[in-house]
């Protein structure tokens, strides 16, 4: 058995060892996260990587949900995980919850205390942090570490059946005060909470400590290879220390690796929850936060995520992604996919005033500039048009080419209109210009008369669907130089959402549906809100814009 190492990576590499060297027949591996919360961009390198090694190696992937602690968890963040992770694009072999397991736990830590090396604490939190010890001096042993081993099968029995409160006692393995790894100073593995499980109900009020029960859930399932993020690598020791002590059949392997950093984003589940709580964001699938329903519902593909994420790559160093960079593979997904649309998002009127009233035509345009299979569309054209209001100055700046006062321009796909009036409402705003047009000139006339420097898109103002236009900004500005060392709370961007009313051409809409995108000429990127769109009301949601100074590097 042999297999290709270009453009590998070091678990890739570890995976084909054990393969070669007959270690494993195949490989398994998890995809295991705790459902308090929603899913967010890191977890889908994490996803791509468990899910892609599977597939690649022939192997088999398990959706695993570590329920561990009742208290913070829901069905809701369950549903939401298993759609996250079919719409990226992916489909588990079995599917398994930490809770399936309490019963086998629960016999495990019986185990340990037959053993001795297991013993019920009576200490309190406080006081378990203060007995640990400093990365610089040893912990303390408890009063409570040399119980027998009948008085501790006895209490931990009583913790199971209720008799103590909440805090009152824990289950600590029994290891070493003195380890220079802090997580070996006897860790607790069982704490009493008196809180109804969404998958058990109340039949426990003992629940396993996290990093007791995940080395668990590995063995149970025979995970040959357990990837994880690199803040576990100090609990390998103790992750093995509990496969090995408490005599699992199965020994899968932990291996560590970088967790993605992005500039401008939040990538810790802990604080996206406070900006849902806080009523700083619109739920968990607002479009400015990295959330995958987040991201798909302001519009990013699971292709663009995916090629993201294979981009970036799998390394043992930490490292922050320039954003942007996920936007480079969004654009390049979308460019040839897109339709090609007219949306005037800050609209300006124009009165065509030598075409005749009440007259109209079909012009015909591509449905996108990049794929030719995708055909043209006739849109309707008539006297009354929106441009967009950047598409006019009355006094233009220096090397301004569009619409000002005795300056003529393209109409996309249409004719060359010239600026002639311009009228204001009492209040010295523009409301309207007035222009004239020159028959003659229509795109694909053969026309070769006098040229113009500026081709402005526009939609009928008789034929067009009013719509809603939310322009996204990154929500929080950890690169600004006046934040450095500020809470995140304290970065939000207050322009992260602008909210425009405008018009799209009727022609690009016909059958239009919720998360349909499409490129609006000039103006980005955007994709049809899921939440707010309604049978009355146009939604749409900026993706992202058509350019950035990003550059991926060769």
């Amino acid at each position: 058995m042999s297999f290709d190492r270009e453009n590998s990576n070091f678990i890739r590499n570890i995976v084909i060892d054990d393969l070669e060297s007959g270690k494993h027949d195949s490989i398994i591996t998890r995809f295991p996260p705790e459902p308090n919360g929603y899913l967010h961009i890191g977890h889908a390198k994490s996803i791509c990587l468990n899910f892609g090694l599977a597939k690649e190696f022939n192997g088999r992937v398990n959706l695993r949900f570590d329920d561990t602690n009742p208290t913070k968890e829901d069905v809701e963040y369950v549903d939401s995980i298993k759609e996250d992770v079919q719409w990226l694009g992916f489909n588990w072999n079995e599917l398994h919850f930490a809770s399936d397991y309490f019963d086998e736990m629960h016999k495990r830590a019986i185990l340990l205390i037959k053993k001795g090396l297991a013993y019920v604490d009576d200490l309190n939190a406080d006081q378990i942090r203060e007995y640990r010890g400093t990365l610089t001096e040893p912990g303390k042993e408890s009063p409570y570490r040399n119980r027998s081993v009948e008085e501790n099968l006895e209490l931990f029995q009583q913790m199971k059946d209720g008799k103590f409160a909440d805090g009152e006692k824990v289950l600590r393995a029994k290891i070493d005060m003195a380890s220079p790894n802090i997580n070996l100073r006897d860790p607790v593995i069982y704490r009493i909470s008196h809180t109804s499980h969404h998958n058990t109900g109340d039949k426990w009020c003992i629940y396993p400590m996290y990093t007791f029960a995940h080395p668990l859930e590995d063995a149970i399932e025979h995970i040959t290879h357990s990837i994880c993020t690199l803040e576990f690598e100090d609990q390998r020791p103790f992750y093995d220390w509990v496969v090995r002590e408490t005599e699992m059949e199965a020994t899968p392997r932990q291996i560590e690796f970088a967790r993605l950093n992005m500039t401008n984003t939040v990538m810790s589940k802990r604080k996206l929850k406070q900006l849902v709580d806080n009523n700083i964001v619109d739920g968990w699938d607002d479009p400015r936060i990295p959330t995958i329903s987040g991201l798909r519902r302001r519009g990013y593909t699971p292709e663009s995520i995916r090629n993201f994420c294979a981009e970036i790559g799998i390394s043992k160093a930490d490292s922050k992604v320039d954003s942007q960079m996920l936007d480079f593979f969004l654009r390049e997904d979308l460019q040839p996919k897109a339709p090609l649309a007219m949306a005037v998002i800050n609209p300006l009127k124009v009165v065509i005033t030598n075409y005749p009233e009440g007259e109209s035509e079909l012009i015909e345009i591509e449905n996108n500039a990049k794929n030719e299979e995708m055909g043209k569309r006739m849109v309707s054209f008539s006297r009354e048009l929106y441009v967009e209001r950047d598409d006019f100055m009355e006094v233009p700046v220096k090397k301004y080419f569009r619409l000002f006062p005795g300056n003529e321009v393209r109409l996309k796909g249409g004719y060359f209109v010239k600026c002639n009036d311009v009228i204001k409402d009492e209040n010295g705003e523009v409301t309207e210009i007035h222009c004239t047009y020159d028959p003659a000139t229509k795109s694909g006339s053969g026309f070769v008369g006098r040229k113009v420097k500026a081709t402005i898109h526009w939609v009928d103002a008789n034929n067009c669907h009013p719509a809603e236009f939310r322009l996204f900004e990154p929500l929080i500005l950890d690169d600004a130089p006046e934040n450095e060392g500020k809470h995140f709370l304290d970065q939000i961007n207050e322009n992260s959402l602008v909210i425009r009313e405008g018009f799209v051409e009727k022609a690009a809409l016909e059958g239009v549906e919720k998360n349909d995108k499409f490129q609006f000429l000039r103006n980005g990127f955007y994709n049809v809100d899921t939440k707010y769109t309604t049978d009355d009301k146009l939604v749409f949601n900026r993706i992202v814009p058509l350019k950035s100074s990003f550059k991926m590097k060769k």
